[in-house]
């Protein structure tokens, strides 16, 4: 049987195939807790499924019923409760060990997943590779080496147990069970796939065509555009902190800096009272994206609010960093905390809508700070020095400066012809 994407529908019992998913979940480092509650949505879409077929047999159909019956709507996962969310991620993980053998975790959270000795050997000195060669930063290769590791926890689930065995085919099948993320992320994923299969050709592990055969995912220049919040909006997320509590004098502190300084987040995470210069008014930071030092001055607004949260907020610890956590023993954030949690509670608190499709973490306060300095006349060159950007142009490609900029800046088409 074959559903309508083309894919060749699996003749096996349902309790075998949620046995080879539960498997699947343990392999990926699910906690205990997170596979039982994920136990209990297939036990009850077995029974649903048994009901009307008594031998058990798993279709895409039936999952479309089973989703129908459960009352979840056709819409995305900002339309659902966390409920309805947990329901869809169930099924789909089912859905793609039953087309394709295996899924992958959407998000890089939990135990890290497992490997052979093989292909841990290869992964180690991959790592080792870019860490001299590319000379890529600390959290660059932690989110490089994490894509590369669910790839290779890819292959070790279908049986390749030598990367001589890898085939165009398994590429495309892996590349086609990431359609869920954005275009610009698979083709990260993908451009990373590439680069590992280089170094094993470098390593006489491959054939140089191997490299070819991974597929190539079209991204559009129009596709990721930056969210800019209205002015209005970011008084009002700032409005709501509660600046009496030591948690609120704290966050209040971290949203100024992207807000206002337009800090990147890893940036604001790894601050250390080293990095404050009270004598000059400066902020001097090595940024951990480029690695260049960046230095910005240190408003007043933000500077109080720091002093305010260090004298009156952050717990007593030794550790030097400016930020950390109010819960015992006290520690700096961990580094691949985006501090969304911090930004989308108090955007919820002041009632700020934004669109499904809209970025929302503090990044977006990076990118609205650039397009304000952009409307108020300053030049290209100093934008790109407050954003720590090593080029203008990158700056420009960050602004993605509106329609209404390029009509000024256009081309008479008399000038084009006659000159």
């Amino acid at each position: 049987m074959e559903h309508q994407n083309g894919c060749k529908q699996p003749d096996q019992s349902l309790e075998t195939l949620v046995e080879q998913t539960m498997e699947r979940l343990k392999q990926l480092g699910y906690c205990a807790k997170a596979i039982h509650n994920y136990r209990g949505i297939w036990n009850s879409f077995v029974r649903f499924v048994q009901q009307s077929d008594a031998a058990g047999r798993f279709t895409v159909e039936a999952v479309e019923r089973y989703l129908t019956h459960r009352g979840l709507p056709d819409a995305g996962d900002e339309a659902l409760r966390a409920s309805q969310r947990h329901i869809r991620a169930a099924m789909r993980m089912l859905t793609e060990v039953a087309l394709h053998g295996c899924f992958q975790r959407r998000r890089g959270r939990g135990r890290r997943m497992s490997l052979s000795a093989y292909w841990e050997h290869l992964l180690d000195g991959y790592e080792q590779f870019c860490r001299n060669e590319h000379r890529l930063a600390p959290r660059s290769l932690r989110v490089n080496q994490g894509n590369i590791r669910r790839f290779l926890g890819f292959l070790d689930s279908r049986g390749v147990a030598s990367a001589r065995d890898i085939t165009a085919a398994i590429l495309s099948t892996y590349v086609g069970l990431l359609t869920q993320i954005r275009p610009r992320t698979l083709a990260r994923v993908v451009y990373l796939m590439r680069s590992f299969l280089r170094y094993l050709c470098i390593q006489g592990a491959v054939d140089g065509a191997i490299v070819e055969a991974v597929p190539k995912v079209r991204v559009y220049g129009s596709e990721r555009l930056p969210t800019i919040w209205t002015a209005q909006d970011v008084q009002s997320l700032l409005s709501v902190v509660d600046r009496a509590s030591p948690l609120g004098k704290r966050d209040y502190a971290i949203l100024l800096l992207a807000a206002r300084l337009g800090l990147r987040v890893g940036d604001i995470r790894d601050l250390t009272l080293d990095h404050l210069d009270w004598e000059h008014n400066c902020i001097h930071v090595v940024q951990a994206k480029t690695g260049v030092p960046l230095e910005l001055p240190l408003a007043e607004e933000v500077g109080e609010a720091i002093i305010d949260y260090l004298r009156h907020g952050r717990p007593m610890t030794s550790d030097r960093h400016v930020f950390v956590r109010h819960n015992a023993p006290f520690e700096p954030f961990g580094p691949d905390n985006n501090l969304h949690s911090i930004i989308s509670s108090y955007r919820r608190r002041a009632g700020i809508q934004m669109s499904a499709q809209s970025r929302r973490g503090l990044h977006s306060l990076r990118h609205t700070l650039a397009s304000r300095l952009l409307e108020a006349g300053v030049p290209i060159d100093t934008i790109a020095g407050t954003l720590g950007h090593l080029a203008p142009e990158t700056t420009r490609r960050y602004l993605r400066i509106d329609v209404n900029d390029l009509r000024r800046a256009a081309l008479d088409p008399e000038e084009v012809l006659h000159e």
